[in-house]
C-alpha cells in the first residue's frame, strides 16, 4: 500500500516516471567481462528480448558478468572467478543506472541515493531496496562476497546480483556455496584462474510486491578447464534450505530454458575423468552430510532456535513498523531530494536558456551594426558617384542648350549669305521659264488658230455638201 502512495505520488508529480526503457549492455561493451567464462565464450541459449546482458564495473574494472532479466527483476545468472576472500565485508548496495537510463552519465555501478537524482525512471527495469523492504525476503546474492577480494566483493553489492531469499534460505546458501568452492571445488583444479564458476536462479509465479520474482530454485555451475577439463553442477530448492542436489552440467541445462548451453564445449564433460568426479562429489556430499547432522542432532540448537522465533514473532510487529517508518522516511527524503533536483535543475534551465537568449540577441545586435558600419562606406561612395554623374548630366544639358542658342543665328546667316547667290543663279532659270511660256503661249495661239480654221474648214465643206448635190438634182 505505502509503495502504491508512493509510486503514485511520483506519477502525478512526474508524469516520466513510470515510463521505463529496456536497454541492454552492447556486444562490445559486455565483452570486456568475456573474461569470466571459458574459452570467453559466454551461455547460449537465453534469447529472450528481456535478457540483458551486464558487464558489471566497479572503479573503472570489469568485476563480474551478469544476465538480467528485467520481466523478472532479478538476474538469471552470475559469473565469476573465485579469488582469495577480503578479511572484512563492507556491505553498501549499488544499482546499475545504464539499465534504466542509458543515456546516464553514470557508466558502472553507482549507490543507489547517488544515482536516484541522476537517472531517470530509476527502477523501471530493476529492483530496488524499497522492493524488499517490509517484504520478509533479504537480498541474496548470487555472486557472493564472501568469495571475492577488495574491489570484487564491494562490486557483489549490486541489485542487480541479488534475488529475494529468506533469512534462512539465504545463509544457507551463501554457506553452501562457500563450503562447496572452498573444499570440494578449488582443491580439485590446479590452475585456480581457471576456475570459472556461475550462480544462477530460475523465477518462479511468486512476486515480492507485485515486482520481483522469487526463485523457485538456487543453482551453481563450475568449469575447470585446465589442465584436464571437469564440470559440476549443484542445485538448492527454495523449499528446502538443506537440500543441495549434484547433477552435471548437461542436466542442470535441461531444467533451464530449452536450447541453453551454459560452458563451451560443456567444458570437456564428456571426456572428464570418473575418478575426479567422484573425489569431488565425495566432498560434497560430506559438505551435505555434516550440515544435516549439525541440524539434526543439536537439540540444543533446536531449542535456541525455538526461543529465537518466539521473540521473531514478538519483535516482527515492531520490526515492521520500524521497517515502515525508515521505508517512508527514506521515501519522503528522496522525494524532497527529486523535488530540489527538479526545481534546481529547471532554475539552472531557465537561467542557462536566458543567457542563451541574450547571447543570441546580443550577437545579433553585433553583427546589425557590423553590416551597417560596412554599409556606410559603400553608401558614401554610392552617393559620390551619383553627385558626380549627376554634375556630368547638368554639363551635358548645358552644352546641348548652348548648342541649340548658337545654332540659331548661324543658320541665318548662312542662309542670308547663300540668298544672292541663289537669286542670281535663279536669273537663268527664270529667263528660261518664261521663254518657255512664252514659247507655249505662241504654240496654244498657232495649234488654237489652225484647229478653229480646221473647224471652218470642216463646217464649210460639209454645208456644201449638203447644198450642192440638192441643186444639181433640180436643174
Amino acid at each position: 500500500m505505502k509503495t502504491a502512495i508512493v509510486f503514485w505520488l511520483c506519477v502525478s508529480l512526474f508524469p516520466g516516471f513510470s515510463q521505463g526503457r529496456v536497454v541492454g549492455e552492447d556486444e562490445a561493451g559486455f565483452a570486456e567481462c568475456n573474461v569470466f567464462f571459458p574459452g570467453q565464450v559466454p551461455p547460449e541459449g537465453f534469447t529472450e528480448p528481456f535478457h540483458v546482458k551486464i558487464c558489471q564495473r566497479y572503479n573503472k574494472e570489469p568485476r563480474f558478468a551478469t544476465l538480467y532479466s528485467t520481466k523478472d527483476k532479478i538476474p538469471l545468472y552470475s559469473a565469476f572467478k573465485y579469488t582469495k576472500p577480503a578479511q572484512n565485508e563492507e556491505e553498501s548496495w549499488l544499482v546499475e543506472p545504464q539499465l534504466d537510463d542509458p543515456e546516464t552519465a553514470l557508466r558502472e555501478m553507482a549507490r543507489e541515493a547517488e544515482a536516484a537524482g541522476a537517472v531517470a525512471n530509476l527502477g523501471a527495469n530493476q529492483a530496488l531496496t524499497s522492493d524488499y523492504v517490509g517484504s520478509g525476503y533479504e537480498r541474496g546474492l548470487l555472486n557472493p562476497s564472501s568469495l571475492n577480494e577488495e574491489d570484487f566483493q564491494m562490486a557483489t553489492y549490486t541489485l542487480t546480483n541479488a534475488v529475494p531469499l529468506s533469512p534462512s534460505l539465504s545463509k544457507s546458501w551463501h554457506r553452501h556455496m562457500g563450503l562447496v568452492v572452498e573444499q570440494a571445488l578449488e582443491p580439485h583444479c590446479p590452475r585456480k584462474d581457471h576456475l570459472y564458476l556461475l550462480a544462477g536462479a530460475v523465477p518462479s509465479s511468486a512476486r515480492v510486491k507485485g515486482k520481483v520474482s522469487v526463485p523457485e530454485s538456487l543453482w551453481l555451475a563450475a568449469c575447470c578447464d585446465a589442465p584436464e577439463g571437469w564440470s559440476l553442477a549443484l542445485v538448492k530448492k527454495a523449499n528446502d534450505e538443506n537440500s543441495l542436489e549434484d547433477l552435471t552440467v548437461g542436466q542442470l541445462e535441461k531444467q533451464l530454458l530449452a536450447g541453453v548451453h551454459l560452458f563451451k564445449g560443456s567444458c570437456g564433460e564428456d571426456n572428464q575423468s570418473q575418478e575426479k568426479t567422484e573425489v569431488i562429489l565425495r566432498a560434497v556430499g560430506r559438505i551435505r552430510s555434516g550440515e544435516q547432522a549439525g541440524t539434526g542432532n543439536n537439540q540444543e540448537a533446536k531449542e535456541s532456535g525455538l526461543v529465537r522465533k518466539v521473540a521473531g514473532i514478538i519483535a516482527t510487529p515492531f520490526i515492521k513498523l520500524l521497517e515502515l517508518l525508515i521505508y517512508v522516511f527514506v521515501e519522503l527524503v528522496k522525494l524532497v531530494f527529486y523535488l530540489l533536483w527538479l526545481v534546481v535543475r529547471r532554475v539552472v534551465g531557465a537561467v542557462v536558456d536566458g543567457a542563451h537568449s541574450l547571447w543570441s540577441g546580443l550577437v545579433s545586435y553585433l553583427q546589425a551594426i557590423g553590416m551597417v558600419l560596412i554599409s556606410i562606406p559603400c553608401d558614401v561612395g554610392r552617393v559620390f558617384v551619383n553627385i558626380f554623374l549627376g554634375f556630368l548630366d547638368l554639363l551635358q544639358d548645358v552644352a546641348s542648350l548652348t548648342y541649340r542658342i548658337l545654332s540659331i543665328p548661324v543658320g541665318f546667316v548662312l542662309h542670308l549669305a547663300a540668298f544672292p547667290y541663289r537669286s542670281i543663279c535663279a536669273i537663268p532659270c527664270v529667263l528660261r521659264d518664261v521663254a518657255a511660256g512664252v514659247w507655249g503661249t505662241l504654240s496654244l495661239v498657232v495649234d488654237a488658230t489652225a484647229a478653229l480654221l480646221h473647224g471652218l474648214y470642216y463646217v464649210a465643206g460639209h454645208v456644201v455638201k449638203r447644198v450642192v448635190p440638192k441643186a444639181s438634182s433640180d436643174d
